[in-house]
């Protein structure tokens, strides 16, 4: 099958192409390669995605409909998986009209030259943000999403109304998977887990909001990839799954494991919680386990170590 993945050179893009190249997948990676973070980190997966085959990247803007329209003429993509977008809650407070503009009318764009191309399958991802303060535990998909508290969040709910739309007006089949806190190798630098280890390590003060009390349910990488290629094999109609751990960890407890696993001991500096930051997230996956088999794997005392370890090799290997 030949599948157009938009985001592909970015931390879950990355290892999804590898993933889909070793099912023997023909892959169209499309990334525009942005200053979000540096874009050398996006070059360096790349260059790992290369030595699971071969694929092709358009290094193209999603905005750019007219590029946009010729890279389907010419490569005719069966189905589309879309994770480009404009991350991060705090940063979408600072540029709410630019989320906007890349997350909701480049997914509607990408929506319209879907239609025109009769492509088989759109997988939109999503985020557990759009749930905002909810006092339902734990998030179901069926819950009410009409509250967002930030314009990331916003842009992930009107991304699948608007993918909503597109299947019952054309009946173009979706599949809408909401993200839970997504950590592992090649996590972005600006992300929880990352960001605390790069600090601890190099002897930093971190800032902790919510006094360390929030809490979120982290969720492998791996674990995210199971999820994401067992939704792309079931094209049926339109659906929204939640792709979580189903369980929470509480901040501080997070950076304890952050901790031992360095040998180093945290400088915390306690804060208030931020505007647009949830107190708590927590996945109900039990459509996602009974629909597409999900079966998440990696406990976080698992996969904080397995971070840590990468972490200190992508050091070592900088600075050789």
């Amino acid at each position: 099958m030949k599948i157009l993945l938009t985001g592909g050179a970015g931390f879950i893009g990355s290892h999804l192409a590898e993933r889909l190249l070793e099912r023997g997948e023909s892959v169209v990676i499309l990334d525009d390669f942005n200053s979000f973070y540096d874009p050398e980190i996006k070059m360096k997966n790349v260059q790992r995605i290369r030595e699971k085959g071969e694929f092709i990247l358009c290094r193209e803007d999603l905005l750019n409909s007219k590029v946009i329209r010729e890279i389907f003429d010419k490569h005719q993509p069966e189905a589309v998986i879309h994770l480009a977008a404009y991350a991060g809650v705090r940063p979408s407070l600072e540029n709410p009209g630019f989320y906007c503009e890349v997350n909701v009318t480049g997914t509607a764009r990408l929506l319209e030259i879907c239609k025109d191309h009769g492509v088989g399958h759109f997988v939109f991802g999503s985020s557990s943000s759009v749930y905002g303060v909810s006092s339902r535990l734990p998030f179901g998909e069926d819950d009410p999403v009409d509250q967002p508290i930030s314009p990331y969040a916003a842009t992930k709910r009107a991304g699948e109304l608007l993918c909503s739309v597109y299947h019952q007006n054309y009946s173009l089949p979706v599949t809408c998977l909401r993200f839970f806190t997504v950590y592992g190798p090649r996590q972005r630098p600006e992300m929880a887990i990352h960001k605390f280890t790069r600090q601890i390590q190099r002897g930093q003060e971190i800032e902790v909001y919510h006094e360390g009390r929030s809490e979120r349910d982290y969720t492998y990488v791996d674990d995210i990839m199971q999820g994401v290629l067992a939704a792309l094999d079931r094209p049926s109609g339109f659906n929204i799954f939640n792709l979580g751990n189903s369980r929470t960890v509480v901040l501080q407890d997070l950076i304890g494991l952050i901790e031992r696993a360095l040998g180093k001991e945290a400088k915390i500096r306690l804060l208030p919680g931020q505007p647009g930051d949830v107190p708590v997230t927590f996945a109900d996956i039990s459509r996602a386990e009974e629909a597409l088999d999900y079966s998440p794997v990696t406990s976080i005392e698992q996969g904080v170590p397995r971070f840590v370890d990468w972490y200190l090799k992508e050091m070592e290997e900088t600075k050789s």
